[in-house]
């Protein structure tokens, strides 16, 4: 077991899943500059408040397996636990080595005086999480998980529990939406005095701030969730601005006031796939050109998020700002959305999806364990 530390360590940590993922039809190989980018200490916000390490594990000489793991003292504060977190977990499918991470990843954690392993979370549950345990024969989608179906074992095996799953769903522009769903949703906006806008990204930094404020203020009750800080919201919105198509981002209003938002995002996973993780070739810009040519003809949207502020739920704005994003998405030529994650639980946002024809497709698991 060796922690990273070395630029060759890194390249070692962030190039394995091509090892794990030579035979997987569904994998898209993930940009390797973003990822050095994720662990870069020096760069990545997280590390502004929080601390972080990642170890790789070796037989042989060859790496066979990988483990991050994090303590957020902002979660633990808010949460009143003593909780570490273990992500970007790849492993051959054996027992001892995946046995070999986790332990360590366990020995990290106490000596940072916690005393629960809770993953995968790449460090809070604002970035990459949970353990692919069905849907495993169709492509991630962008900024989600995907992983070999033995992974469930072998964490189980350690003696990792469930402690939460999150739902994927999907519906294609083949869908017809039901008209008493339409029906009913447009009532309730309007007897709630609710408008639905697209975003104008000529005023970026300000929709930013306003989907800043309805996402701490929304989501501070839901399971799992930390509030993130300025510095990480402020690197995430500069991260997606390339990505955004405001025709399917969508800000609710009451009066003026900003009081919901939906964010989907073209799934760049699709042009990604034809690349192999890298933008130049003997120093030309070969994947760089095909990342550009295919990311014209993206086809898929991901729903990333969608929150309305506790005091104005129940008034049909969750259900238009999905309505909106099927319509829209479908004039602009998406033939398909995927909506999610969404918490096992979370009947306000599951019930609708569900509704309008939303196939539960995949579904992600948190594990979690106490720390003798």
């Amino acid at each position: 077991m060796a922690k990273v530390e070395s630029g060759r360590d890194i390249n070692t940590f962030v190039r394995l899943p091509w090892r794990i993922y030579a035979n997987d039809p569904a994998w898209v190989p993930p940009l390797l500059m973003d990822r050095k980018d994720f662990i870069n200490k020096k760069k990545h916000p997280f590390f502004h408040h929080g601390s972080a390490d990642f170890f790789i594990a070796y037989r042989e000489g060859q790496p066979v397996g990988r483990i991050l793991v994090s303590d957020d003292p902002n979660y633990n504060r808010e949460h009143g636990t003593k909780i570490a977190c273990f992500g970007m977990f790849e492993s051959i499918d054996d027992e001892e080595v995946a046995g070999a991470l986790l332990d360590t990843a366990a020995s990290w954690a106490r000596e940072q005086g916690r005393d629960t392993l809770m993953g995968p979370i790449d460090y809070s549950t604002n970035y990459q999480v949970g353990l692919l345990v069905d849907g495993f024969e169709t492509p991630p989608r962008i900024m989600m998980n995907h992983n070999p179906p033995y992974y469930g074992r072998l964490l189980e095996a350690w003696g990792l529990t469930k402690a939460k799953d999150l739902y994927a769903y999907w519906i294609t522009d083949e869908k017809e939406i039901p008209e008493r769903f339409r029906r009913v949703a447009n009532m309730a906006a309007r007897r709630g005095g609710v408008s639905i806008r697209k975003a104008n990204l000529k005023r970026y930094e300000e929709e930013a701030h306003a989907i800043k404020e309805v996402y701490n203020a929304a989501w501070e009750k839901n399971w799992g969730f930390v509030k993130m800080t300025d510095a990480e919201f402020d690197h995430l919105a500069k991260d997606l601005k390339l990505l955004i198509d405001p025709d399917v981002v969508f800000f609710a209003e009451v009066d003026g006031k900003t009081v919901g938002f939906s964010l989907a995002l073209p799934d760049i996973n699709e042009a990604l796939r034809h690349i192999d993780g890298k933008l130049t070739t003997f120093g030309l810009p070969i994947g760089l050109g095909k990342l550009l040519y295919h990311s014209k003809r993206i086809r898929t949207i991901r729903l990333i998020t969608l929150g309305v502020l506790s005091g104005y739920r129940r008034r049909g704005i969750a259900e238009q700002m999905i309505l909106h994003t099927y319509d829209e998405g479908k004039k602009k030529g998406y033939t398909a959305c995927e909506m999610g994650w969404t918490l096992e639980d979370n009947d306000l946002i599951n019930r609708p999806i569900e509704m309008i024809g939303g196939e539960r497709y995949k579904t992600y698991r948190i594990y979690q364990k106490a720390l003798p």
